[in-house]
């Protein structure tokens, strides 16, 4: 019996004629067809990662960040005695901190994904991986000691005389927001590491 061998076909790109007298590269001169400025320079293929900052996921990411901590501080805020305890406050300032930083990241997500410009040079990277992993300490900190202290609350009996159930609804609402600045902790983590790895 005698094995066949495959035989891959290669089917390269069209090349696009050059322009008369310029001699233009065929990525250039593709660009210059297409109107598009921000195209990549000749020989060099750029992908988008699935969620990084300035692609569709990321910005969804960033945009379910800033839903679920709104929805905390709002929750959290509809009581009048949230005031009294430390943790409850402290949860409030970080869900507030977070939807700020998140939704600042969407609006530049979605300003990125209409001028089709890449978030992935080095300086934002860091940025975003420092106020990521920031942020995200911040809210898990607020998050655990609120649901201890509402486990007390509703350990000593006193739900009668505060409002847990939404003390609980803002705990689980932090802890569901930090869900998804951790995807974006761990991502940017990667993208640092290998920023690095490429010097």
């Amino acid at each position: 019996m005698i094995a066949r061998a495959s035989h891959p076909a290669v089917h390269p790109a069209p090349m696009v004629a050059q322009a008369q007298g310029q001699g233009l590269a065929p990525a250039a001169a593709v660009a210059e067809q297409a109107g598009n400025g921000n195209a990549p320079p000749p020989g060099v293929l750029m992908e988008d990662l699935l969620w990084a900052p300035g692609t569709r996921c990321g910005l969804g990411n960033r945009l379910a960040q800033a839903l679920l901590a709104s929805a905390a501080v709002a929750f959290m805020a509809s009581t009048n005695d949230f005031q009294v305890v430390t943790a409850y406050r402290y949860l409030v300032a970080a869900a507030t901190l977070q939807f700020l930083w998140s939704f600042l990241l969407a609006i530049i997500g979605a300003y990125a994904l209409l001028v089709k410009r890449s978030l992935r040079t080095p300086r934002l990277t860091i940025i975003f991986f420092i106020g990521d992993w920031v942020i995200g300490a911040l809210i898990f900190t607020a998050a655990s000691g609120s649901a201890a202290i509402t486990f007390l609350i509703d350990d000593m009996r006193m739900c009668s005389e505060n409002h847990c159930p939404s003390f609980r609804a803002a705990t689980v609402l932090a802890f569901l927001s930090w869900f998804p600045i951790a995807l974006s902790c761990l991502f940017n983590l990667l993208a640092a590491i290998h920023r690095v790895q490429s010097f």
